[in-house]
């Protein structure tokens, strides 16, 4: 089984990139896999029932503790829906955790005191469970961290691409 690929759907495999295919796996298996511990992590944290956008959504509300419109939170979270942030900003509303407040005709969310609460937990679990089981501390998985986070954010924009060119055909 030497040089096998590893992919989702032999189908998908080209002769141009094989490679590809087995980067759309990882990707895949490693997008559910993150998804499944932020959920279970805020839900140690004290709350069972957000999503993973729910839960995404929540921290960057809170990012360096300013408020935000939701067209810059779709930006940044790369979300093209703004109905799928808008769903996950009254949910969170309705929680007491996230609070919007209108300035004109934009509203601005910022994380309650209770959110805070919450995020706090959150760290503390993360810190936990997942940070102590990385070698980050090391010089080698501080640079590899480094490098893959570059690399995501590389194939977030060819990934972007794709989906415009393909929109035009």
């Amino acid at each position: 089984m030497p040089n096998q690929i590893i992919a989702s759907s032999a189908h998908l495999v080209s002769r141009r990139a094989p490679d590809l295919s087995e980067v759309e796996f990882g990707l895949m298996i490693a997008g559910h896999a993150f998804e499944r511990w932020i959920v279970r992590c805020m839900a140690a944290a004290g709350l069972p029932d957000l999503t993973a956008n729910d839960v995404m959504v929540l921290h960057h509300v809170h990012h360096r503790q300013r408020s935000k419109k939701l067209a810059d939170i779709c930006f940044t979270l790369n979300i093209e829906d703004t109905h799928i942030v808008n769903y996950s900003l009254k949910k969170l509303e309705r929680l007491g955790i996230v609070a919007g407040e209108r300035n004109g005709k934009e509203v601005f969310y910022s994380v309650t005191d209770e959110g805070a609460s919450y995020i706090k937990r959150y760290t503390e679990i993360r810190e936990q469970c997942l940070i102590d089981g990385l070698e980050a501390g090391s010089p080698s998985g501080v640079e590899f961290n480094r490098q893959l986070a570059k690399t995501l954010r590389a194939l977030s924009g060819l990934y972007d691409q794709a989906a415009r060119a393909a929109t035009s055909l």
